[in-house]
């Protein structure tokens, strides 16, 4: 058993997301893993209505809704696939141990079990083990590739919606931005044409002065 424990613990430290979990005892702590995904499971659901409500202050609020529920749910599904593992591996151990216990009772039973019957038996456990650790191990190991996937695919979904989030304010605030452009031009053409037209007032030629004012009356004589 002692070494079906440590294959199982291996099997457990091969998982990124279970990189926490220790031996006690030489027994994986499978419940430590149980309430650790507990907990995600119940943060996830917390940020999830957080979201909610931040959505609902943004332009796109049906696509923030989506893309809440599209992680939310994804999120979900990768504690579901590691609670799998965790089950898998129990029962493997499980499985193993009451092997073990039957083929210990059978020894006890056949005192005058040859030596080779005996090293056949022992063999047959060492298979037994041999095989639930491999299985576990590939559940393990598909788990793990599996979160990583996920973890990409998350992270060029965010990306993306960034990407048209920022195009969506960009639509937003064109209209605004044209007609600022638009007062801006006439102001600049507004002032140019008064410009042009105190120009046109200095360069414009004077008028020609007034005759003298009239002799005056020469006096009676």
């Amino acid at each position: 058993m002692k070494k079906i424990a440590l294959a199982l613990l291996m099997t457990l430290a091969s998982l990124p997301l279970w990189a926490q979990s220790n031996a006690a005892a030489g027994n994986a702590n499978l419940d430590a893993e149980r309430s650790r995904l507990s907990s995600e499971r119940e943060a996830i659901e917390a940020r999830f209505l957080q979201e909610r409500t931040a959505c609902y202050a943004k332009f796109a609020v049906e696509d923030c809704l989506r893309e809440s529920r599209t992680r939310r749910r994804k999120e979900l599904d990768s504690i579901k696939r590691q609670e799998t593992a965790i089950n898998d591996i129990q029962r493997q151990r499980a499985g193993a141990a009451e092997l073990q216990k039957l083929d210990q009772k059978a020894a006890t039973q056949r005192p005058a079990d040859t030596a080779e019957k005996k090293e056949q038996s022992q063999q047959g456990q060492k298979d037994r083990e041999q095989r639930a650790t491999d299985h576990a191990a590939s559940r393990a190991a598909t788990a793990a590739e599996a979160a990583e996937r996920q973890r990409q695919f998350d992270s060029k979904q965010k990306a993306h919606a960034d990407a048209e989030a920022k195009a969506a304010q960009r639509r937003a605030e064109a209209p605004t931005a044209a007609a600022q452009f638009a007062d801006k031009q006439k102001k600049a053409e507004e002032h140019r044409a008064s410009r042009e037209r105190q120009n046109a007032n200095r360069t414009k030629p004077r008028g020609a002065p007034l005759p003298p004012a009239a002799a005056a009356s020469a006096p009676a004589r």
